[in-house]
Parts: C-alpha cells; sequence; structure tokens
C-alpha cells in the first residue's frame, strides 16, 4: 500500500482531470446561488454561474459538509496508509478548522494531517506541488504538514478586481465608494498574504493594473525573495476569472515580464470569484520550500 496521499479542495483551481492525472482527490466546494446548493466542478458550468452573476444572482459560499469530507478521506484511506488534508486557508474559510476538528476523530486520528498553509487558488495548486516532491523523497505526512506550515509566509499574491460591487458585498469598500470608482474606471489591486487580504493601490483602468501588479512581484524578486530568485527558487503563477481572450493575454504578459521562468495557470475558484467577481486577475509568487538542515 503507498504511504501518503494528497486530499485538497476546489479551491486549488485544480480540475477533476487533473486531480485524477495528478493522483489526487478533492472535495467539491458548495457555493449557494438564490438559495440552491451548488458543488464546484460538479453540477454547475464555470460560464453558467458567471451568467448569474451577471444577471444580479444572490452568491454565497460555505465550508463542505463534514460527510463530504470524510467520505472523500476514507476513500484516500483505503489506498494510501495516511492522508496530507490541503484545505484553502483558514483565513479564508472555515473548511480549515471543520477538518482540525474532523481529523481527530476515530479512525483519522493520526492518519490524517491537516495542513494549514495560509493559501488558496494557484499558490495552493503549487504547495501540493511541493508536498508531492518532499513526499517522493521520503517524507512522512506530518513532516511534509510541519515544513509546509513552518514556510508558509513565503509567497504572496496580488489581485486586480473589475467589478467593484463584489467588494462592497463584502465589506471592503463603501457603496458610495463602488459608485464613484466604477464611474471613474477605477481598478482596485489587492494583496493576499497568509490569511490576509488588503487593498494594495487604487489605479483607473485594467491595463495599469496590469502592470501595477508585475511591477508589484518584481519589487518582492527585488527584495523580500531577492536571494531565492537568484538562486532559482521562485515560483510565479496566475489565475483569473476574466473570459479566455483576456487569460491568455494576461498569462503572456506574466511570461514575458518574468521569463524564463514557468508560469502556472488556473481558473480563479468560483469560491473566490464570488468576492472578485468576473474580469480578476492575479499573480503570485512563492519561494521553494526548503528542507531541514
Amino acid at each position: 500500500m503507498p504511504k501518503t496521499g494528497i486530499v485538497t479542495d476546489s479551491n486549488s483551481g485544480i480540475l477533476p482531470e487533473q486531480a485524477e492525472e495528478m493522483g489526487l482527490f478533492v472535495v467539491p466546494m458548495p457555493f449557494y446561488i438564490d438559495g440552491v446548493c451548488y458543488q464546484e466542478n460538479v453540477d454547475l458550468p464555470r460560464e453558467e454561474f458567471f451568467r448569474l452573476m451577471a444577471a444580479g444572482a444572490e452568491i454565497s459560499t460555505s465550508a463542505p459538509a463534514p460527510l463530504t469530507v470524510t467520505d472523500i478521506w476514507d476513500k484516500a484511506l483505503a489506498i494510501y496508509d495516511e492522508v496530507l488534508y490541503m484545505p484553502m486557508s483558514s483565513g479564508l474559510s472555515g473548511a480549515y478548522a471543520l477538518a482540525a476538528v474532523l481529523a481527530k476523530e476515530g479512525a483519522y486520528a493520526g492518519r490524517v494531517f491537516v495542513v494549514d498553509h495560509g493559501r488558496a487558488a494557484t499558490p495552493l495548486h503549487r504547495s501540493i506541488l511541493d508536498a508531492q516532491e518532499l513526499l517522493a523523497q521520503g517524507l512522512s505526512a506530518g513532516e511534509v504538514q510541519r515544513l509546509l506550515e513552518e514556510q508558509r509566509d513565503n509567497f504572496m499574491i496580488y489581485i486586480a478586481v473589475d467589478e467593484l460591487q463584489h467588494l462592497q458585498r463584502g465589506g471592503r469598500i463603501s457603496a458610495t465608494a463602488a459608485k464613484l470608482g466604477t464611474i471613474l474606471n477605477m481598478k482596485p489591486v489587492l494583496q493576499f498574504s497568509t490569511g490576509t487580504l488588503d487593498v494594495y493601490a487604487k489605479v483607473r483602468g485594467k491595463k495599469r493594473a496590469r502592470q501595477t501588479m508585475i511591477e508589484a512581484v518584481r519589487n518582492e524578486l527585488a527584495h523580500d525573495y531577492k536571494a531565492a530568485y537568484e538562486a532559482g527558487e521562485v515560483y510565479i503563477m496566475t489565475a483569473g476569472s476574466a473570459d479566455a481572450a483576456e487569460t491568455a493575454d494576461w498569462v503572456a504578459q506574466v511570461r514575458e515580464a518574468f521569463a524564463p521562468l514557468d508560469v502556472l495557470y488556473d481558473d480563479l475558484p468560483l469560491s473566490l470569484s464570488t468576492h472578485i467577481g468576473h474580469g480578476g486577475l492575479g499573480i503570485a509568487c512563492s519561494k521553494k520550500i526548503k528542507l531541514d538542515k
């Protein structure tokens, strides 16, 4: 029996077909549209989600049901000795807190290790790739959990928001600011680190917002990430909730700006798109996980 398997949730941006190729299990995150519960990548196409959002549907997010989580753990434990569960950041969702309690119960105690690494979307995807590399080197689930949590601050995300009403609904900006910002074509650039989301800049127009994000990451690489960058130990990631053409153009811009580094892209998960809205674009950087010396 293989030693350690990985379970994540759909806030990683990893699609079901990708999960199958990677040997992962994915917990679908629930969300409600006009009071009806849906599960990401299960029973509502992405295009329909954004159509309903544009039509003014009431959308909210939720943590997965305990039975949904444990059912998937059971499937993983039928194959593996132990499971590394890597949910969305505890600072953004109750999914981690729920899992941490469940992992102490019965057959899961000592076999399921829940990682609180502060990540979501493509940086969570990258963290899963890091975990797979560490497991391939012979580390146990507990050892990988400890390394990921000890180095949880080694990433930064920037997100450009196109539709201000979703930030207003979430309490990030006032109704007046949202209305004025829309009139002036203002685009907030948000900064997300370990469990915290703050406004980094407010600029006029999407083009300037995109350049602001690239400059912000360049600044990270020149300062806090300088040593890792010069050692070739930095990853660049992107995500988006924009249409296909704009997304492709953004990814190409990022790849050109940070060549020859590889750039990992995922669609922004629907749970996060609920708060960001359609047209959002993001970029992130992270450091390679270091083994203990």
